[in-house]
């Protein structure tokens, strides 16, 4: 059997406020398999964050394991995680985190820039930008900067740089929370489709809608995984648009 993509085991973040602490994760034991698509859901609080910041590699436990792809990374160092961070973890933000006066070719070429697995050349590193946003269906808006496109088409550069090194994970935050209903469903549908083609994701989220586009969600809080459930196929929302649709 193969081993999972993300595999937690006991994981605690404890946070010490002078003489007090505070448990933002407790206990959490959770496996994501190769092609899941899992949403995260709970209220404020309840811990979604801190387990993303340790899955994205942007904190680690202060106790418990965390093996991403085989590699326990829960004890590295803040290089070694960068690293894993770049080349294991394609992120997806809510607020896009696009450099606004470079074009979507140049933001979606990026990463490769410090990745040490890509070992890429200039015209090869453009050809695969270029193929990304293809995929999102944005391969005649490769010269436009941020501020000639709409929100939706911003995230879809966003997810389209996500892609470029060919990712472990996607590790989605929010990605909805600053677009319309619509496009929000334009957006999904592409999370849907490259989870179709074997993409893994992890996707952080508050809206029941949103999180139904998922395979599986999990429920946070106080810290603890308090669900675990598969989404019923038939309520699952169905793609609309694609790829190539026009958010």
């Amino acid at each position: 059997m193969s081993r999972p993509v993300i595999d937690l085991e006991n994981l605690t973040r404890i946070y010490r406020m002078g003489e007090s602490e505070v448990r933002a994760l407790d206990g959490v034991t959770l496996t994501v398999e190769a092609g899941e698509f899992l949403a995260v859901m709970g209220p404020s609080g309840s811990g979604k964050s801190t387990f993303m910041n340790i899955v994205g590699c942007l904190d680690r436990p202060t106790s418990g394991s965390y093996v991403l792809e085989g590699v326990d990374v829960s004890s590295l160092d803040r290089d070694a995680r960068a690293e894993i961070r770049n080349d294991k973890i394609g992120f997806v933000f809510q607020s896009f985190n696009l450099l606004s006066r470079t074009s979507a070719l140049e933001n979606v070429e990026l990463p490769l820039l410090y990745s040490k697995k890509s070992g890429l050349t200039g015209p090869e590193a453009v050809a695969r930008a270029k193929k990304c946003l293809e995929r999102v269906g944005l391969a005649d808006r490769w010269d436009h900067t941020s501020a000639q496109l709409s929100g939706g088409q911003q995230q879809r550069v966003a997810i389209a740089r996500s892609l470029v090194n060919d990712p472990a994970i996607l590790l989605a935050d929010e990605p909805t929370g600053n677009l319309d209903s619509r496009t929000s469903e334009e957006v999904m549908a592409i999370f849907q489709a490259l989870n179709d083609e074997g993409k893994t994701i992890v996707l952080i989220t508050h809206e029941h809608d949103i999180a139904e586009h998922a395979k599986r969600v999990v429920h946070f809080l106080d810290g603890k995984i308090r669900s675990d459930v598969a989404v019923d196929r038939r309520r699952r929302a169905a793609p609309r648009g694609g790829p190539g649709g026009t958010a």
